[in-house]
């Protein structure tokens, strides 16, 4: 906690911007950040001893706007665990977001399909979650500041943001997808072996981020909703994969994305919840 504290009182020193509602880009989405009227923004890198994106195309800061008149923090760039971070590391954006003031955590992730029916370029309200194969972000001593020692988790994705989100989805002619998310580690693509059993388990999108952020959101007492970009068909539903493919499929669709996040939080707005 100690950390976590000096973290954000070097964030203060940069900005007293208060944020209602966070939003965690993806692989290939971190375009959405860059159209933001920003008021200001704070790299990673300037944070007292605070992880550092290294995965390509993540840009590694804080973008700080309002969305539809919603105060809004932009994660321009995530932390992976594959990157050689603890997981308490991973999240620690999430939990400095938290302290900053938000309410509401937005995540987005570049996804691998593995629900039939799907695309490339398909979007997944994310309904639920398999995390059991990355280490949980709660273990060792826990942040009473935060949350509890065992939290529930029967409700991690909010029921009345999803239903939110797919409203929006409808009323903006897009095809949104329905399902349940597994993270793994990374940074190796999963096996065909692998999204069988995660097919068996009930998983309908399978990537290597997201899950531990969820659980952290939630311990804090934070709101959570979701949504994967589809961006290639799991190992042995389609061809070799690569980071290339991902990125391609996330810059096609960009435009549909920013459109659904930004008519979402409206619409959280206007139902007043946030």
């Amino acid at each position: 906690m100690n950390r976590l504290n000096k973290c954000y009182e070097s964030l203060r020193k940069k900005t007293d911007f208060t944020p209602k509602i966070g939003i965690v880009l993806g692989s290939g989405l971190g375009g959405y950040g860059d159209k933001l009227n920003a008021e200001t923004s704070v790299l990673y890198s300037e944070l007292e001893d605070f992880p550092v994106s290294t995965a390509p195309g993540h840009m590694g800061r804080f973008i700080f706007a309002h969305v539809d008149g919603v105060p809004t923090v932009v994660m321009q760039g995530r932390v992976h665990y594959y990157e050689g971070y603890s997981m308490q590391e991973v999240v620690m954006p999430i939990r400095l977001m938290k302290l900053m003031g938000i309410e509401i955590l937005f995540l987005t992730n570049a996804s691998g399909g593995i629900q039939d029916g799907m695309k490339a370029g398909d979007f997944m309200l994310l309904e639920d979650q398999i995390s059991c194969f990355a280490p949980s972000p709660l273990i060792g001593e826990n942040l009473d500041g935060l949350g509890v020692r065992f939290p529930d988790m029967s409700k991690i994705y909010d029921e009345e943001l999803r239903k939110l989100i797919a409203e929006t989805a409808a009323k903006d002619g897009i095809d949104l997808k329905r399902g349940v998310y597994a993270q793994l580690t990374g940074p190796q693509f999963e096996s065909p072996a692998e999204i069988r059993m995660l097919k068996t388990m009930g998983a309908d999108a399978v990537g290597m981020s997201t899950a531990c952020e969820a659980i952290a959101a939630r311990h804090a007492g934070v709101r959570v909703c979701g949504v994967s970009c589809i961006s290639n068909l799991a190992a042995g539903l389609g061809g070799l994969l690569s980071s290339e493919d991902v990125n391609e499929t996330a810059d096609r669709v960009g435009g549909t994305f920013e459109t659904l996040v930004k008519d979402s939080i409206k619409a959280f707005a206007a139902a007043g919840e946030i």
